[in-house]
C-alpha cells in the first residue's frame, strides 16, 4: 500500500511510519517542520516540509503522492495551548483537514482517509456512561476538544455528502518514547532522568494527580490505525484505547518505583487546567471486533520505556555538552 502520513515528523507519525515500513508499505510524509520523530528513519523517508493550511500545497502533495491511504495525524495536540490561543488550535486542526477533503472531492479520489480526533470530543461523561462508546454525544470541554469534534463531524459530513472513504478515530491518551515533555508521562520521566543525572533538585512539579485517563502505548495505537485502514468501515467512528483508566497519581508512583532516588512532589499552579474531566476510558469493543486488535504493552511497561528513553536522551545531551 502507498501511504501518506501528515505530521510524520511528530511523536505518533514517526512510530506509525516504522510500523508501515515494517509491513512493506510505501511511505510518504508531510509535516510543518522537521520535528524529531523521524531521526531513526532519516535514510528511508524524506518528508515534504509544507504548510497544509495552503490548499494549493495540499493539492500538489496529493497529486505527487497518489496515496492509497492518508493517515492525517498533523495538528496541534496540546490541550493547554488551546486554552491560551484557541483560534490557532482551531485553524491548525481544521483547515488542513478541510483542504484534504476538498482536494479529494476535486480529484474524485478513492483514497481511504483516516482522521485522528480525540477522547476530548466526549468532554465530561458521567460515570454511569463509562466506558464511553462511540455513540456517546460529543460535548467537548475545552477548545482543543472543540477543534477535534469539528474534525470528526467534518469528516462524517464529507463521507455523507460526497461519498469519501473516511475513518474517524477517537484516540485516547497515548504514551511512549519521543513524546514531548509537555505531556504528563514524558514530563515526569524527563524530570526523573534529570534528577538522576544530577541536573535538577530532587523535586517533581505536578498538576492535577487525581484525573484518571485511558493510557495506551503509542505502538499499540499506531497498530490500531493501520488495522483500521485495512478493516474499518467507511464513515465509522472508532475509539482507540485500552478500556482501562489509570490516575495520574498512579502513573507517577510507577515511574518513581523505577528509581532509587528519593524525590519530593510539589504542586505547580501553572500545570493546572481551567477545567479537567475527572475520569474517562474507552469502550473499545468496536475496534476489537472489526480488526482483532488488542494491546501488546502493559501500562507499567510503557512507562518504563518512556523513562528509559529520557534517561538516554539526558545522558546523550550531557555528553554532547561536555564535549563542546
Amino acid at each position: 500500500m502507498r501511504a501518506l502520513i501528515t505530521g510524520i515528523t511528530g511523536f505518533a507519525g514517526g512510530h506509525l511510519a516504522q510500523i508501515l515500513l515494517d509491513r512493506d508499505d510505501e511511505v510518504f510524509g508531510v509535516a510543518h517542520d522537521k520535528g524529531y520523530g523521524l531521526d531513526h528513519l532519516s535514510q528511508m523517508i524524506t518528508p515534504v516540509i509544507a504548510n497544509l493550511c495552503d490548499a494549493d500545497v495540499v493539492d500538489q502533495v496529493l497529486n505527487q503522492c497518489q496515496p492509497d491511504a492518508i493517515y492525517h495525524l498533523a495538528g496541534q495536540a496540546f490541550v493547554p495551548t488551546a486554552w491560551v490561543d484557541p483560534w490557532a488550535t482551531m485553524e491548525n486542526n481544521i483547515r488542513p483537514q478541510l483542504n484534504i477533503l476538498q482536494t479529494m472531492v476535486r480529484q474524485k479520489s478513492k483514497t481511504r482517509l483516516l482522521i485522528v480526533a480525540s477522547n476530548e470530543v466526549y468532554g465530561l461523561v458521567q460515570k454511569d456512561r463509562l466506558p464511553v462508546k462511540e455513540d456517546t454525544p460529543l460535548r467537548p470541554h475545552n477548545p482543543y476538544g472543540v477543534s477535534k469534534a469539528t474534525q470528526d463531524v467534518l469528516a462524517l459530513q464529507y463521507h455523507l455528502s460526497h461519498g469519501l472513504d473516511v475513518l474517524r478515530i477517537r484516540a485516547f491518551n497515548h504514551i511512549g518514547p519521543r513524546q514531548s515533555p509537555f505531556f504528563v508521562a514524558a514530563s515526569f520521566a524527563k524530570q526523573i532522568a534529570e534528577i538522576e543525572a544530577g541536573l535538577s533538585e530532587p523535586v517533581i512539579w505536578v498538576g492535577n494527580l487525581e484525573a484518571q485517563r485511558d493510557f495506551t502505548d503509542v505502538i499499540d495505537v499506531m497498530r490500531a490505525y493501520a488495522l483500521l485502514v485495512e478493516h474499518g468501515a467507511p464513515g465509522e467512528a472508532y475509539n482507540v484505547g485500552t478500556g482501562k483508566a489509570y490516575s495520574i497519581e498512579y502513573l507517577l508512583e510507577v515511574l518513581l518505583s523505577y528509581t532509587d532516588i528519593k524525590i519530593s512532589i510539589k504542586p505547580d499552579p501553572e500545570r493546572m487546567r481551567p477545567s479537567d474531566v475527572p475520569i474517562i476510558y474507552a469502550n473499545n469493543s468496536k475496534l476489537r471486533e472489526q480488526t482483532g486488535w488488542k494491546p501488546i504493552y502493559k501500562f507499567e511497561d510503557s512507562l518504563r520505556r518512556v523513562l528509559d528513553y529520557w534517561r538516554e536522551d539526558v545522558k546523550t545531551k550531557s555528553q554532547n555538552t561536555g564535549n563542546q
